[in-house]
């Protein structure tokens, strides 16, 4: 049966990679030098800690995956699931080549945090165009995603 993608599966795909991105420790938490960090590869080099404190202080707790997935999940709600999808992508492809290569996708998904199973990955690509090199092209799947697949 084709592999029917649900909010939840959307949700941990752009989280994971938004978190991946922020906790540039890797310890398994976000906590103000990955803030920092994260706002220095972005070019802001004047962010204020009294900022980031107000950042973390959203949070009930020490921000992990989960909670990150509870704060994200909060902001995302409203925002069009196609481009939110899509922009989470173009994370893995600096170049903009519209296709991140399968390997890739599947090491992520399998490994960090909220982990996919193999049977999930295997169901996805199934559903996914991959090209002879490998190379997923993610934005039919975020078409796939969001709109369901043609019969």
């Amino acid at each position: 049966k084709p592999f029917k993608f649900s909010w939840f599966h959307i949700n941990r795909l752009v989280v994971l990679q938004a978190f991946t991105l922020i906790d540039q420790n890797r310890d398994g938490f976000i906590d103000q030098e990955d803030l920092k960090d994260t706002y220095a590869s972005l070019g802001k080099l004047n962010v204020k800690d009294r900022e980031l404190e107000e950042m973390l202080k959203e949070a009930s707790g020490p921000i992990n995956f989960t909670m990150f997935l509870n704060l994200f999940g909060e902001k995302l709600h409203g925002t069009d699931p196609e481009e939110t999808i899509l922009n989470a992508f173009k994370m893995f492809d600096p170049e903009a080549k519209g296709s991140i290569h399968k390997d890739e996708l599947q090491n992520l998904l399998m490994t960090q945090a909220d982990k996919f199973t193999a049977e999930e990955v295997k169901q996805m690509f199934a559903s996914s165009n991959i090209d002879a090199a490998g190379n997923l092209d993610y934005k039919s799947l975020c078409y796939i995603i969001t709109h369901g697949e043609e019969e």
